[in-house]
């Protein structure tokens, strides 16, 4: 997703040729299959972008860029020949996107190895997280690993936990959340619970503290989409604390207040079964211990 915020009345193939380092002609033959929309429609070659235009393009898209190897610190929890975990700091794109070319997980990836496996913009990546979202992920090493976690984790057989503060008080001890995830009718840049074009999701949660306004709780996915955290804790009244997108008020350049802390696994080679767990990052543990010395 791109929101325009320059070069207001530029033909939008020039616009984007710029932006995504494409040809004008590459542009223009996406356009025509409408594999490009602005504001949820297609428009032609000529349209002139207007500022705060959203303008989606398909996930799928194999931009012509070359993803350079960059010398980035990794916090590696466990590395064998098969695959890696990481403990992804808030702040880092996973992969390149437009807008997001370098600093990426990818590129951190390419700089250490140099063979991974899937496509060249998310090689070795089994699973995201959100920019903001810090916390263990799963990197593959080899094309035969990539695909059998990837099923693992559709087969629920990854077990994923996130620690997250809430604005409000969740009465409940603990819940499940099981609605369907798509791109948000009325905003292209969110995902929203909605029956349109989408695809199931269930979040099960637990109450770990209550604080004045706010609630500590930890989160289990038997799903992996989009946001789905913030989207379904946003749904129930719970939006996560922070959260520039789902969120209520003001927020920080630190961004939504969750992590995810655990993962456990049956190593699908050994067969011995694999459990982490980390911190998490400082600024997470700063609001804990503000919210805890405002309660008492």
């Amino acid at each position: 997703m791109i929101i325009v915020d320059s070069d207001e009345g530029l033909r939008i193939d020039s616009y984007l040729a710029n932006k995504l380092e494409m040809s004008r002609s590459k542009i223009q033959k996406l356009l025509k299959e409408e594999k490009i929309l602005v504001n949820g429609k297609s428009v032609n070659s000529s349209y002139p972008v207007k500022i705060n235009d959203e303008i989606e393009i398909e996930d799928e898209l194999e931009y012509e860029i070359d993803v350079e190897p960059e010398n980035i610190p990794l916090n590696i929890v466990y590395e064998d020949d098969d695959f890696l975990i990481i403990n992804k700091e808030s702040g880092m794109v996973v992969h390149p996107a437009p807008g997001h070319y370098t600093n990426t997980l990818v590129n951190a990836l390419l700089y250490r190895y140099q063979n991974l496996a899937g496509d060249k913009l998310r090689p070795g990546i089994v699973h995201r997280l959100d920019k903001d979202t810090s916390g263990l992920m799963i990197v593959a090493k080899t094309e035969k690993m990539l695909e059998v976690l990837s099923e693992m984790i559709s087969k629920k057989e990854v077990e994923r936990k996130y620690l997250a503060i809430v604005k409000g008080v969740i009465k409940n001890d603990s819940g499940t959340i099981d609605a369907p995830i798509g791109r948000d009718p009325h905003n292209r840049q969110k995902m929203a619970v909605t029956d349109q074009n989408s695809r199931n999701a269930i979040t099960h949660f637990r109450v770990l503290e209550r604080f004045q306004n706010n609630t500590y709780i930890e989160c289990r996915l038997d799903t992996g989409r989009t946001h789905q955290i913030r989207v379904h804790m946003s749904y129930i009244g719970y939006p996560i604390c922070n959260d520039p997108l789902y969120g209520k008020g003001k927020t920080t350049e630190f961004g939504q207040m969750l992590h995810s802390y655990s993962l456990k696994l049956v190593h699908p080679v050994t067969k011995k079964e694999l459990s982490f767990e980390v911190e998490p990052p400082k600024e997470f543990k700063d609001e804990l211990e503000r919210l805890r010395n405002e309660y008492e």
